[in-house]
């Protein structure tokens, strides 16, 4: 990729320094999605949401998190400690895990050397990635297995049953992007979708057929991060918060941020696979250092618009009923997967 490979030890360095910042960025990412959610939702409704803690509740978030620290940690008797404790670790731990091979702009070239703006690429970073999301879900059904309440486990199965039905739609809707693409690597994903055609319309992936796989993956990912209209593990209603009703502090508050760096996470691959990752109008008159920054820029920019929908489903639709959910991933969403993949091949092949 670029002049002069790295020697070993500065690749590592470089990868411990761009771990180091990534974390940094998507952990400040996850508090104030938070606090943009409630923001956009209390407008939604007519209200002001954050306001008291710093300008316009900006401030917000350092409170909730000092909150989470400083509450009293409770551990019911009943528990199965040893799972208990170790169900909200595997929940945040993969879900800060898969934002490793996620490529958010181009090289940077610092003297003779070029470092891609990722923590690493690998040739199959969309398995990795769904691969790791996957085993996410156990941290959700240990901790409602765990807890030794009913209400917990139900939450549980109820998000192992979803993922497992939504999972294979989700998976099938990336597969007409992999076969326009003929690649597994996120980076050459988006590569695939750079110039236009017809002279202004971008190549994105959206924009060549895959409008429909677009909105599988839009509903399933719903369905996957367990967000409204598809919250059904934590149906406070019927559930009393589902699995992590024995949950407090800390512990609690590392399921909220898997929940939303998931959120992330899925946000960044919509705007890789479907809307061209940072590819966009990048005037050449521009010097070089905004032609680095200008990419991040363009996808920063589509996650939030995603993130934005979101919230905005979350602040619009009600919660379906159980079966309602179930029919719908099996009886409507995955003939539509297969008829879009179906078609995609058709489509390429000739």
């Amino acid at each position: 990729m670029g002049t002069h490979a790295l020697p070993i030890w500065l690749f590592i360095v470089v990868s411990a320094i761009k771990s180091a910042i990534l974390l940094f960025v998507l952990l400040t990412a996850v508090a104030y999605t938070v606090w943009l959610e409630r923001k956009v939702v209390g407008h939604m409704q007519n209200r002001w949401g954050p306001t008291r803690v710093g300008p316009f509740g900006l401030l917000q978030p350092a409170a909730d998190g000092l909150k989470f620290l400083f509450k009293e940690d409770l551990t019911p008797p009943h528990v199965y400690k040893p799972l208990y404790i170790a169900a909200p670790m595997i929940a945040v731990i993969f879900a800060l895990t898969s934002i490793a091979v996620i490529p958010f702009g181009n090289s940077v070239v610092i003297g003779r050397y070029t470092i891609p703006l990722q923590i690493t690429d690998v040739n199959v970073g969309l398995l990795l990635i769904l691969g790791i999301t996957s085993i996410g879900v156990y941290g959700v059904a240990l901790a409602g297995w765990s807890s030794n309440n009913k209400y917990s486990l139900l939450g549980g199965l109820r998000a192992s049953a979803q993922m497992v039905s939504y999972e294979i739609s989700l998976g099938l809707s990336l597969v007409g992007v992999l076969i326009m693409s003929g690649s597994f690597s996120l980076r050459h994903i988006v590569e695939a979708q750079q110039g236009h055609f017809w002279g202004f319309i971008p190549r994105w992936n959206i924009f060549q057929g895959q409008v429909v796989g677009f909105f599988v993956y839009l509903i399933a990912a719903y369905a996957e991060t367990n967000r409204i209209p598809f919250d059904l593990p934590e149906a406070e209603t019927e559930l009393v918060a589902g699995y992590h009703t024995e949950y407090s502090a800390m512990k609690f508050a590392m399921f909220f941020m898997a929940e939303y760096a998931n959120m992330i996470t899925v946000a960044c691959l919509a705007s890789l696979l479907f809307l061209g990752g940072w590819n966009g109008p990048i005037p050449a008159w521009l010097p070089y250092p905004l032609h680095v920054i200008l990419p991040v820029v363009y996808f920063v920019a589509k996650v939030f618009v995603f993130l934005f929908i979101y919230i905005w489903v979350r602040g619009t639709l009600p919660r379906f009923r159980y079966d309602q959910l179930m029919a719908f991933g099996w009886k409507f969403l995955l003939p539509v997967a297969i008829c879009n993949l179906i078609a995609t091949a058709v489509a390429v092949t000739w």
